[in-house]
């Protein structure tokens, strides 16, 4: 036992050191002298069991003791605040006291054993309390909840968003909150796209098809009941980076004269492409532009490989086809123009373009020019409005990003802007800017929701709903751009950026509206699933720069929160109009940003190998500097703030307030230096893909760790239980709830472009037929029968784990019993 304690001795002494040492920082930085009081408290009694002196126990037990109330007085009874502060002091008390008795000099050991046990108990009481949701808001006990009626006749899913309003709500409920619980896979399918990329797809459903576009732009139509593939097309796309597809667009030729190509799917494609397909047959429709294919890049001027096409689904419009296009970030200024066009649905031929920066250029640019380069553009998903005939498109920033100097005044004016668009002319009726002088690429990521919200007046008004990155949400009138919910201009720090950089004195806070996973960060904030890396976040929290909201990139390191990942990202909202209530789901990690002088950035995009997409070192040529930024991380690999590391959030339109909220997913696939736990602790994970809400009283939402199905647990309570299926996956993708013969939910199944390191890499997904093709990835479908409402408390059953081939993709049936 000699050795055991004084193994134990030299351990304790090394986590001493490291207390001691980073306390000492901290202290010196004006941070809490805790840690160097206990690093030099473990020293002593580290000396002490080194020496056989069975009493140092006592010091490491005193030191465990004493933790419990400066936690309490740094994060009260926050579970995920005390989380590091007390488990690993109560887990080494444990494990010293267990072994003093047996030192030379020893004490008695009814009394240690006692401690240990104690220490023990308490260690794994905290410990199992992650595997319970903590920061949860329970509705109002008050607040009445209707199930949806519905016919639950065959519907289409015909948009990104179901329609082009951008809704996602399924009208269906014949999967409820009685059976589905009773889900099993019905099919899978394997689309063999093994090329480089991440699935970000909402497949379509028309009639009996499902239509399903992979990262490398693939596009598939299935057989909604079998799963058997009816046709493929490849477009054979290539992009050197970036390759996605996060949906297709359909349209359907009024008093069309053959059959032909009467009913067209509308594909964008990751090299700047715009294809029509025969929805029947896959093949191409030749009366389209040319042979069926239209080329973006027309008008664009020189445009390299990667650096100018379309992640976003199409928005189609009466009969046009409405694009934007994504720009490589944060590369060099005068990138390609952030130009929105629409194109006839029939033929291919352009009808107009919106060019904020030369508003005189309505279709072509004249002969010898160009569409404006580095204008702001619109690389999410637009909504439409067809009784306005307003087209709402969320824009992004002018590049780069992140240095405003010399910028041109209409890309300060439409920077983060939500415009509207007459869908017949493309001129401008309204637009709204979310961010003032935007340098923190805050641009608008999600689609646009249209929804009707009381007036309090009795009636309704009809109101766009745009979410931001910043975790604010806008709630505007749909036909004049005008605040519903109060916005006010805020005062924002003036401090940080480079000398020349001029900033905006405020910037638009949505107060009538509910803010999301933005909360103001301290050092006490600073978190770490151990003390030791909590101590190194809390360091690196009293270094880097951080004035609040707004704190702006300059050339010393600084806290961006939110970070540019959101807030919010593409995933958008669901909206369960009956019951006034929108759904999302958020991410919260912030990011650190700086500048980099133009000679020394070379060194630095290789040490942090730069990989050229504009989410990392990037160069920002044209300007005096290049840029990093970074996800805000320990060493371990663990975000620097305290859970949940995302949320899904009911909002109650009536009131404006939040609802409901629980963390969205677990940790199992995630864990210190990339390492897997397989620990489904509640943390609540950052994700992009968003809601759907149904009238069977269900919100679908598929995360990371598995899917969570938020369902009513009681009929005027929703938000109160959720269940997860044990198929443990990345989620990056929607699901779509759709009837055909049998109620329905079929998923694209894909890993996601991680916040944070993940313990594997895993396959990417589509949608799936009874034997399993060949591939890298599956769509997935779920199915029940109709069933009575469910007890209080059904639950899904965890099935085991398979020890066989890993698949990326699942459908599920009901079981026959």
């Amino acid at each position: 036992m000699g050795f055991v304690l004084r193994t134990g001795a030299v351990l304790l002494g090394l986590i001493s050191l490291g207390l001691i040492g980073g306390g000492g920082r901290l202290l010196a930085l004006g941070g809490s002298a805790y840690y160097l009081i206990a690093g030099a408290a473990y020293l002593i009694g580290a000396a002490m069991l080194w020496k056989g002196r069975g009493s140092g126990g006592w010091i490491v037990a005193a030191v465990a003791l004493l933790t419990i109330p400066w936690a309490l007085w740094e994060s009260g009874l926050d579970y995920w605040a005390l989380f590091p502060r007390l488990l690993v002091p109560f887990a080494i008390a444990a494990i010293v006291l267990f072994f003093v008795p047996w030192a030379r000099d020893p004490v008695q050991k009814r009394p240690a054993w006692s401690g240990s046990a104690v220490f023990g108990i308490a260690f794994i009481v905290l410990f199992g309390e992650g595997f319970v949701d903590h920061g949860v808001i329970e509705p109002a006990a008050s607040a009445a909840y209707t199930l949806a009626g519905g016919d639950n006749q065959p519907s289409n899913w015909t948009a990104y968003g179901r329609s082009p309003r951008g809704d996602r709500f399924s009208p269906f409920n014949q999967i409820n909150r009685g059976n589905v619980n009773a889900l099993q896979v019905a099919w899978t399918y394997r689309t063999g796209d093994k090329g480089p990329g991440i699935d970000q797809n909402t497949p379509l459903q028309i009639d009996d098809l499902v239509y399903s576009c992979t990262r490398n732009d693939k596009v598939i139509a299935l057989d909604a009941d079998t799963g058997e593939a009816r046709w493929i097309n490849d477009p054979k796309a290539q992009s050197p980076f970036w390759q996605r597809c996060r949906g297709l667009g359909y349209y359907k030729v009024p008093e069309a004269a053959g059959e032909a190509c009467k009913e067209r799917i509308v594909q964008t494609t990751i090299d700047a492409r715009l294809l029509e397909l025969d929805a029947k047959t896959g093949e191409p429709c030749r009366d389209f532009g040319q042979a069926g294919v239209v080329s973006l890049s027309d008008g664009m001027g020189s445009v390299s490989p990667g650096f100018y096409f379309q992640t976003s689904a199409p928005l189609v419009a009466r009969d046009y086809i409405v694009v934007g296009g994504w720009v490589v970030d944060n590369q060099m200024r005068g990138e390609p123009s952030g130009v929105i066009r629409a194109f006839d649905a029939r033929n291919g031929s352009l009808v107009w373009a919106w060019d904020l920066g030369n508003p005189a250029i309505t279709r072509d640019p004249p002969p010898g020019e160009t569409y404006t380069r580095g204008t702001p553009n619109s690389w999410s998903t637009a909504a439409y409005d067809d009784r306005l005939g307003l087209i709402y498109l969320p824009l992004g920033n002018a590049t780069p990003d992140y240095y405003g100097i010399d910028r041109p005044a209409h890309s300060d004016e439409y920077n983060s802007s939500l415009v509207a668009l007459d869908v017949m002319t493309g001129r401008e009726r309204w637009h709204f800017r979310t961010v003032n002088n935007d340098i923190w690429d805050y641009d608008l990521p999600s689609q646009p929701a249209l929804i009707d919200v009381p007036d309090g007046k009795g009636g309704v008004t009809e109101a766009v709903l745009q979410t931001t990155k910043r975790g604010q949400i806008f709630l505007l009138d749909r036909a004049t751009g005008q605040p519903i919910a109060d916005v006010e201009q805020r005062p924002v720090t003036q401090k940080g950026a480079v000398p020349e950089q001029k900033l905006a004195a405020t910037q638009p806070y949505s107060v009538g509206m509910p803010t999301i996973g933005a909360e103001l960060l301290t050092e006490q904030k600073a978190w770490g699933a151990t003390m030791l890396d909590q101590l190194y976040c809390r360091i690196a929290f009293r270094k880097l720069r951080y004035d609040g909201d707004f704190t702006p990139i300059g050339l010393t390191p600084a806290i961006q929160q939110p970070g540019n990942t959101g807030g919010f990202n593409w995933g958008s909202v669901s909206v369960d109009a009956a019951n006034g209530l929108v759904y999302m789901n958020d991410i919260r990690i912030p990011s650190t940003y700086y500048l980099v002088k133009r000679d020394e950035y070379p060194a630095v995009a290789k040490r942090l190998k730069a990989d050229q997409t504009g989410h990392g070192p990037s160069p920002q040529i044209g300007t005096p500097f290049g840029m990093v930024t970074e996800v805000w991380m320990s060493p371990l690999g663990i975000p620097c703030t305290q859970p949940p590391f995302g949320t899904i959030t009911a909002i109650d339109l009536t009131s404006r307030k939040v609802a409901w909220q629980r963390p969205a997913g677990t940790a199992e696939q995630t864990g210190p230096m990339g390492i897997a736990t397989g620990l489904p602790l509640t943390m609540g994970m950052p994700t992009y893909a968003g809601t759907i809400a149904t009238a069977g009283g269900l919100v679908f939402f598929f995360r990371l760790s598995g899917f969570l199905l938020t369902r009513l647990r009681r009929a005027n309570r929703p938000g109160n239980l959720e269940i997860r299926a044990a198929d443990r996956l990345e989620r990056d993708t929607y699901d779509l709830c759709f009837a055909q013969n049998r109620p329905t939910i079929c998923r694209r199944v894909g890993g996601w472009r991680t916040l944070f390191k993940t313990g594997r890499r895993l396959r990417n997904g589509v949608c799936s037929s009874p034997q399993a093709i060949a591939g890298d990835q599956g769509i997935s479908r779920m199915r029940s029968r109709p069933a009575p409402p469910a007890p209080d408390r059904a639950e899904i059953p965890r099935r085991p784990r398979s020890r066989g081939r890993r698949i990326s993709g699942r459908c599920y049936t009901k079981s026959s019993d």
